[in-house]
């Protein structure tokens, strides 16, 4: 089990080493091929049976014609016995108790005798007519009147004297002539066709037999016909188990020992014929029932040559299957060549995108697998570019806040161990306010100095933004207010550092007028919500507000991407984005190299009333993954 289950997986692994272009060229192969020998083995069987079947109605509709002769020339034979033992003056000369005289004997020969040789000759089919009296009174008169003695010793007297039936029908081989007319020739031997009738006159009183004959080719003329092929021939078998055949053809099929077993073996069987096999040979065997005989006429027919025909007409269709297999896969290597060239390219491409090379081009167009395969191949290349740029950007940008916290920082550890000295002096001298900011002035050093991940805690980013609200009020006179509507449970946020200080930085820069810091002050909200799966915060004043104008211009600037910001602001207005710090367009363009083009911050604002940046990010739980629950029970 173990050994057939590596050959299995041998034969997969050499199979999976293939060239599409070999799979598909075998696939059309065994699609083919199975089919057609699947189809050629059914058609060459129905053939073969057909044409057995054939030779087998042949040959039964010329043994029945023939059987149809025999019995003819049969009724022939006992026509002409019923002639003889109807002859009144025959039989009486026959049962005559004494020595006819020599003009009883003129009379008879006058009369009966002539009578019967011209029965004889009439009839040339009919070889002999003998009457073998037993009455030792009378004479023999050749060619017809013999005595009875002289067959006696024969196998056919004897069984006719046996039955209780007066007519016997016997096939006669090698008999001799009983009488030539010329003493000095040869006796000839010969077989015969005989009917020999027992005569019995006046009542049942025994004069002795008719014998009819017919020369056996003249009863059975399909055994010496010579239409019949070297591969064919007829026999009789007759109810002794004597076989009567032509002796001038080679006998073929069983040896004729065992004919006679063979042919009992098969008599039970449905039908007359029967294929028996013998030294690696077929015959088929077709019989017909003599009754009258109570023998079998065989035809028995070699298959060989049938055989013979039928392989080499399926070698030829072989041949032919052959040929346009061959043909067919050549023209379907060609055909395949041309249609599987895009693939080849597009194989090519990707091996060279495989290697490192994302600048591929792909010269494969077309509505077809092929061409849609290709089409979203170089989709996918464009989008790893962009990915592979965003990745360089975010990179950048990364690299631009360090080098901005590298420009700032002089000595971290001089600034610390400075401002917490001052601070120290500043409680001795009861100068509380000083303290305060100098901590809040440490706080944001310490915050921007340490740069060690891109994202924190909002938290954190709000503690940031109370330190910067707190120095600033120092300068504005405690005129700033910030107000948290952050509920706590969203404080493990993440966030992108800073990234709260520009907008709020911004609300200070453009939000303070003289009129509201003598009165109320600037008031800046921060709030933070969640809405289907998404984070959002929004920083709200209270100050001058921008007009349609300014607002569309500053949401226009956000959308821009580099290339059109560039040509549209300028190098003026860059260098002062710049130098003002890292600005809205970078926190905004941080947050789609972050998080997708899905998230970023947008602005909304009313002259003389209100300025809103709401900024929107992916939800998290304190895990790092998507908090549905939160969103869910935050919108309930």
């Amino acid at each position: 089990m173990n050994r057939l289950r590596r050959i299995i997986q041998e034969v997969k692994r050499r199979f999976d080493g293939l060239s599409i272009q070999i799979k598909l060229i075998g696939a059309y192969i065994v699609i083919i091929l199975v089919p057609i020998i699947i189809i050629s083995n059914y058609l060459f069987t129905n053939f073969y049976e057909n044409t057995v079947q054939d030779i087998i109605e042949r040959s039964q509709s010329s043994m029945q014609n023939e059987k149809r002769e025999v019995m003819n020339k049969i009724e022939t034979m006992e026509r002409s016995a019923q002639l003889v033992v109807s002859d009144d003056q025959l039989l009486q000369y026959a049962s005559s108790d004494t020595e006819p005289s020599a003009l009883e004997v003129m009379n008879f020969e006058s009369t009966s005798f002539d009578y019967i040789q011209r029965l004889l000759f009439n009839n040339p089919e009919i070889a002999n007519i003998y009457f073998f009296v037993a009455n030792p009174n009378i004479s023999e008169i050749w060619p017809i009147i013999y005595r009875e003695e002289r067959i006696k010793d024969k196998p056919a007297y004897q069984l006719a004297m046996k039955q209780n039936e007066s007519v016997l029908i016997e096939i006669l081989n090698n008999e001799t002539e009983i009488l030539n007319s010329n003493p000095s020739e040869v006796k000839r031997v010969k077989s015969y066709v005989s009917i020999i009738r027992k005569v019995y006159y006046p009542g049942n009183h025994y004069l002795g037999m008719i014998e009819v004959d017919m020369h056996i080719e003249d009863v059975f003329g399909m055994l010496y016909s010579d239409n019949l092929n070297e591969d064919s021939q007829v026999f009789i078998l007759d109810k002794r188990g004597n076989i009567h055949r032509n002796s001038a053809k080679p006998w073929i099929g069983v040896e004729t020992e065992q004919i006679g077993a063979v042919i009992a073996q098969h008599q039970g069987e449905e039908g007359s014929s029967f294929v028996i096999s013998d030294q690696g040979f077929d015959y088929l065997y077709v019989r017909e029932s003599i009754d009258k005989l109570d023998a079998e006429m065989v035809h028995v027919i070699s298959l060989q040559s049938t055989y013979a025909q039928i392989d080499q007409t399926r070698n030829q269709v072989v041949l032919v299957v052959a040929g346009l297999l061959i043909l067919l896969a050549i023209i379907t290597f060609f055909m395949q060549s041309m249609i599987l060239k895009k693939l080849h390219i597009l194989q090519d491409s990707m091996k060279r995108v495989g290697s490192g090379n994302f600048n591929v081009s792909i010269d494969v167009r077309g509505g077809d697998e092929i061409g849609e395969l290709a089409h979203h191949f170089r989709q996918m290349l464009n989008k790893i570019n962009e990915l592979i740029v965003d990745a360089v950007k975010r990179s950048a940008a990364t690299k631009e806040a360090e080098l901005q916290s590298l420009r700032n920082q002089i000595d971290a550890h001089f600034l610390y161990n400075t401002l917490e000295n001052l601070k120290m002096l500043s409680e001795v001298e009861g100068q509380y306010t000083i303290s305060d900011a100098l901590t809040s002035l440490g706080s944001i050093m310490r915050y921007n100095l340490k740069w060690t991940d891109d994202r924190v805690q909002l938290r954190d980013e709000i503690s940031h933004i109370r330190h910067y609200i707190a120095i600033m009020n120092i300068r504005h006179d405690q005129k700033l207010k910030l107000q948290l509507d952050i509920p706590d449970r969203y404080l493990n946020q993440e966030f992108l550092k800073m990234s709260l200080q520009p907008i709020v930085e911004n609300a200070l820069k453009h939000g303070v007028y003289s009129a509201l810091m003598k009165e109320e002050g600037l008031l800046i909200r921060l709030g933070a919500q969640v809405s289907e799966g998404t984070f959002v915060i929004e920083v709200q004043d209270n100050g001058i507000g921008m007009t349609e104008d300014q607002l569309q211009a500053l949401n226009g600037k956000l959308a821009m991407n580099d290339e059109e910001f560039h040509s549209t602001v300028g190098k003026e207005e860059t260098s002062k984005r710049k130098r003002g710090g890292i600005g809205l367009r970078n926190v905004n363009q941080r947050i789609h190299m972050y998080y997708g083009d899905d998230y970023g911050i947008a602005v909304d604002s009313q002259r003389e009333s209100f300025t809103k940046v709401t900024v929107k990010l992916p939800f998290y739980g304190t895990s790092g993954k998507e908090d549905q629950n939160e969103e869910n029970s935050d919108c309930g």
